[in-house]
């Protein structure tokens, strides 16, 4: 009789939860007719030039391996993009890697720099990947809330109020994923300031931000004295409406992205030929189409986020990104159970806002990436819930 198998699975990924997103949405997959506020991706088509630009490159055969930084000439189009839009200087030569999306660059960034318990400090709510991301760097994640109130902004203080000994990494997003989030100048040279102090090292994850409404989009980066203490992350899912391309890069100081550049070497090589081909396409030729969906996303948000206060769903004004987070506290329902009951009664759905840590208890993030019609059909029906759930209630 032969002994029972041991478990193989390593202690520190046993113990992370799968994505709240991807875990809800298989249940839609099951349901046809949903109309989906879930999953963060544009309901655009890659721009038709873009796309071709990927076919033209098969054509010339174009399917080889790449430099592990990636083309050369998409990194220089990057460099000048970022120069441009950002204000920032970067050396295509030794200061910029193209990786498989942002992920790949988040998740790079935390394993070049991070021993075994090292504190990345990041705000919360925020995207499902950080914290995990974080635990298998063998590293400790410590969450600082945001308040609606504040837009859901992060201040300083309460940053500073969570640096200890081993915090090395400050982890921001802005805008924000789930929330919309935006920071101010002021706000980030506060920032800026409390990471000098405590010399911390800072990841801003910047995909959201070609789709700002309102004000200027400032990269910490871009502040006195942070480029030489920042990696810079970004890529072209949103923007670009490019998701399944999976191109992203990372820009900061030469020493941190050469030690990037190893780990990248040994676990993905390099990004695809045929996507870093469409990529050079989108930062050359693609910003009049960029503009021209962040402005449908905006007539989107200010249609959906002023039906979800109007049925008592108070809903603050995002000033980027394309979800708007309500806050469904007031109908009694927990985020998960207000999350099911929609979808299984009027068919819509939407992401519970605790998938995005504990401070997202309470919110339901509902992406406006979604034609105007489905969004109409969907608040139609939302409205219909929340009147039903009250009079359930008493309320």
């Amino acid at each position: 009789m032969s002994s029972p198998q041991r478990n193989f699975v390593a202690d520190h990924v046993a113990g992370i939860p799968r994505s709240g997103i991807r875990d809800f949405f298989d249940v839609v997959q099951r349901m046809p007719d949903a109309i989906s506020l879930g999953v963060g991706e544009p309901d655009f088509v890659t721009p038709w030039h873009i796309r071709e630009a990927a076919i033209y490159a098969l054509e010339r055969g174009r399917t080889q391996y790449t430099a592990n930084l990636g083309l050369l000439r998409l990194r220089e189009s990057i460099s000048t993009y970022v120069a441009k839009k950002f204000g920032m200087t970067y050396d295509p030569l030794s200061q910029v890697l193209v990786t498989v999306g942002v992920s790949e660059a988040l998740d790079l960034a935390l394993r070049a720099v991070l021993n075994p318990g090292d504190e990345v400090i990041y705000h919360e709510p925020c995207y499902v990947s950080y914290a995990p991301s974080v635990v298998l760097a063998h590293a400790v994640p410590v969450p600082v809330s945001c308040r609606p109130e504040d837009g859901f902004a992060v201040s300083a203080k309460a940053i500073e109020a969570a640096i200890t000994p081993r915090s090395k990494v400050l982890m921001i997003s802005f805008p924000t994923n789930p929330t919309g989030g935006t920071m101010t100048r002021a706000q980030l040279l506060e920032i800026a300031a409390v990471a000098k102090r405590h010399d911390l090292l800072v990841l801003t994850d910047e995909i959201y931000s070609e789709l700002t409404f309102e004000g200027e989009h400032v990269s910490i980066a871009s502040l006195p004295g942070m480029a030489e203490r920042t990696i810079f992350l970004h890529g072209f899912s949103k923007a670009f409406a490019m998701t399944g391309f999976r191109i992203g890069y990372a820009c900061g100081p030469a020493g941190l992205i050469e030690a990037m550049m190893k780990v990248h070497q040994y676990a993905i090589m390099c990004a695809s030929i045929i996507a870093q081909e469409a990529a050079v396409e989108a930062l050359e030729h693609g910003e009049p189409a960029a503009n021209e969906m962040r402005d449908q996303y905006c007539m989107r948000r200010n249609f959906i986020v002023k039906a979800l206060n109007d049925m008592g769903l108070p809903c603050h004004r995002p000033r980027g990104s394309f979800y708007a987070f309500p806050d469904i506290r007031g109908t009694g329902l927990g985020s998960r159970d207000f999350a099911v009951r929609l979808l299984q009664e009027e068919k819509v759905a939407a992401v519970p806002g605790g998938a995005f840590g504990p401070t997202g208890e309470g919110f339901l993030r509902m992406c406006f990436a979604t034609a105007i019609d489905q969004i109409q059909i969907a608040m139609e029906r939302t409205a219909r819930f929340v009147e039903r759930v009250r009079k359930e209630q008493g309320r």
